[in-house]
């Protein structure tokens, strides 16, 4: 009797060691199934994708209301070939960084912007809008850069502002792009005044002074009085360091390249002289576009952008 006890106990035992067994397994299984659902689910969500950078648009605001504009530094200029068939634009916001831009007559829409952050020893292209056909002035600062652009078919004058890079744009404030050539006269602010001379070569506006470079002399004038000529040959580029202009002359005996001078920029008169700094051996066919931030002058000439570290006594 003891020993028939004793064998049904351990078949007893045998088939509950046998059902844990499998209930285990059983857990086993489903917390395996959790885990690989929980991997799935972290390798889909959203967060781990990061966050993508927001795709070039250019355009106004939504609210259709210009954005602050950064206030404009004196370094912009708006510049043209003797035959006014293509323009190149300059801007330096110090010795590093620089905005650039080609661009022919409107509405031939042939136009390239570039940015560097290394000295011009690369430019990286910027996208700017479809309805951009033309360039005529462009300005930079610290925070950002405005254009001023030839929009649509009818070429409407334009102003535009970046302030991450091209990445997005917005209204600007008039004149916050600086002085403008344009086919209709330079743009100043809101108001196109008519050409001082046929076909400038560059011009910049200050806070209450203006300069237009021509072929063969330089115009200038305060607030809105009359223009001062100055007979000065072969200037072809103008950039502003405070209360004197930095100017950009070929055909200087004395220089077989681009002469750089200075020029007082207030009570100018038609025997105002300038004063010879610096000559670069760069080549001199064609448009050539100059601007300066500080000591740092900036030039681009032929292929070449060149930068000069000492106010243009050295290149």
């Amino acid at each position: 009797m003891r020993a028939g006890r004793g064998a049904r106990g351990l078949g007893d035992t045998t088939r509950r060691n046998t059902l844990i067994g499998a209930a285990v397994a059983v857990v086993l299984l489903v917390v395996v199934d959790v885990v690989l659902v929980a991997m799935a689910l972290g390798h889909t969500t959203p967060g781990a994708v990061g966050t993508p950078r927001p795709a070039p648009t250019f355009g106004v605001s939504p609210e259709g209301t210009p954005s602050a504009s950064p206030t404009p530094s004196p370094s912009a200029t708006a510049q043209g070939d003797a035959a006014g068939e293509s323009r190149r634009l300059l801007s330096a916001v110090d010795g590093r960084e620089a905005w650039r831009a080609s661009s022919a007559t409107c509405p031939v829409a042939q136009v390239v912007l570039e940015h560097t952050v290394d000295g011009g020893a690369t430019w990286t292209p910027v996208t700017l809008g479809e309805d951009v056909r033309a360039l005529w002035g462009m300005r930079s600062t610290t925070d950002g850069l405005s254009l001023l652009e030839a929009v649509g078919d009818e070429c409407a004058p334009t102003e535009r502002t970046t302030t991450d890079d091209g990445a997005t744009w917005k209204a600007a404030a008039a004149g916050a792009a600086g002085a403008g050539i344009t086919p209709d006269g330079v743009r100043l602010g809101s108001t196109t005044v008519a050409n001082p001379c046929p076909q400038p070569l560059d011009a910049f506006q200050g806070s209450t002074t203006t300069v237009v470079v021509c072929d063969g002399q330089v115009e200038w004038r305060t607030g809105t009085a009359a223009w001062v000529d100055v007979p000065l040959g072969g200037v072809r580029g103008v950039a502003v360091d405070g209360s004197s202009y930095t100017l950009a002359r070929i055909g200087n005996p004395e220089c077989d390249g681009v002469q750089f001078e200075t020029m007082t920029a207030v009570g100018v008169t038609p025997a105002t002289p300038t004063t010879p700094v610096g000559c670069s051996d760069a080549q001199t066919e064609g448009p050539i576009a100059i601007d300066r931030a500080g000591q740092a002058v900036w030039m681009w000439a032929g292929d070449e952008v060149l930068v000069s570290t000492d106010g243009g006594k050295t290149w």
